[in-house]
């Protein structure tokens, strides 16, 4: 006989991580549309660049971020300043025929030495820039050019490394590769356990307790025959809790666990009390903790008494007492249960 509940587990275990699957691929996709935008790609992944090449000159923006090693560079004599300090010194080479403005940081130049033989950088295209059109004017007033004439002399860019590896850009940089990466893995282990729920992690710390495929199909069995206590997300069959929220997918056998309690949670608006939810948090042996949150008090008084009611070893209540013969039972590093009773305190 199919029920409602048949594989309900394994539907919600799937549900929950299609949904998980939202903010990171958003996260992805969002990245990818903002490269059509912003030079992200040539920030993160810059490529050496080619002085040969047509679009150096006609389209600069073409590789915003860039590598390249270049010779023989002169000290113009001028420098950028940041809230009072110098944090670049403008040089320029020749290269291709002809004359290219490249700003170095302090410690690539030892503070401005007159020449330098050889400098490989990381640098940022900088185009149609006050800096640029100052390097400009000044120049051709030095040298008794025609500014015009110093134009057509120089590459319409500045190639400057300070832009691309201040603080700021670091962290963006740094900031950029790690939530990507984080995100990439998140959607990996998504699909993993859509595909495989058995993979997932509240059926893989069941090894704990057993074959985790076992215990899921004996609680899928015994939940699709009607479970004997049920709320809207939270049930009770004969051997096992279980949690199907949006919150995410729980189940523990219930001679298993060790501690209940509830907490309280005081909803607030502009000062104002909306209401109050309630949390359920049930430790099992061997250090599994299973949190379900935004509940009502009479669905956990109900939940908490028949979990007693089959498991007379269960203690109930948040106390000292409690919490200390259950981290007196705990497999976790000294230091962890030290960590997780000072937050504890302070949450």
């Amino acid at each position: 006989m199919i029920t409602k509940f048949s594989n309900h587990i394994t539907k919600n275990i799937r549900t929950y991580y299609k949904k998980k699957l939202i903010i990171p691929t958003t996260y992805i996709c969002c990245i990818f549309l903002l490269s059509f935008i912003f030079p992200i790609f040539s920030f993160i992944f810059p490529k050496k660049i080619d002085f040969t090449k047509p679009w150096i000159l006609n389209n600069p923006k073409a590789s915003f971020y860039t590598k390249a090693k270049l010779k023989n560079l002169f000290f113009t004599g001028y420098t950028r300043k940041f809230l009072g300090q110098i944090d670049g010194y403008y040089y320029y080479t020749f290269t291709n025929n002809k004359c290219l403005f490249v700003l170095l940081k302090p410690n690539s130049c030892d503070m401005g030495l007159p020449e330098l033989k050889s400098v490989s950088l990381s640098g940022k295209i900088i185009t149609k820039s006050n800096s640029l059109d100052t390097l400009f004017t000044n120049l051709s007033r030095d040298l008794s050019w025609n500014e015009d004439g110093v134009r057509e002399t120089f590459f319409p860019f500045i190639l400057s490394e300070p832009d691309s590896s201040g603080i700021s850009a670091i962290f963006l940089y740094y900031f950029i590769i790690f939530t990507s990466i984080f995100s990439m893995i998140n959607i990996v282990y998504c699909i993993i356990c859509i595909n495989f729920p058995l993979l997932s992690h509240p059926i893989r710390r069941l090894t704990k307790y057993g074959n985790p495929k076992k215990l899921l199909k004996e609680a899928e069995d015994e939940l699709s025959t009607l479970p004997q206590l049920a709320t809207d997300d939270m049930f009770i069959t004969q051997h096992y809790f279980i949690e199907t929220s949006k919150f995410g997918v729980a189940l523990i056998p219930i001679d298993k666990i060790r501690w209940v309690y509830k907490y309280s949670t005081l909803h607030m608006l502009f000062g104002k009390h909306l209401k109050i939810s309630y949390t359920l948090y049930i430790t099992g042996e061997k250090s599994i903790h299973i949190k379900c949150p935004k509940n009502t008090i009479t669905d956990i008084d109900g939940i908490i008494d028949y979990l007693c009611e089959a498991n007379h070893n269960i203690l109930v209540g948040f106390n000292e007492k409690n919490r200390e013969i259950i981290e007196g039972e705990s497999d976790m590093p000294e230091f962890l249960i030290k960590l997780r009773h000072f937050l504890m305190k302070r949450v």
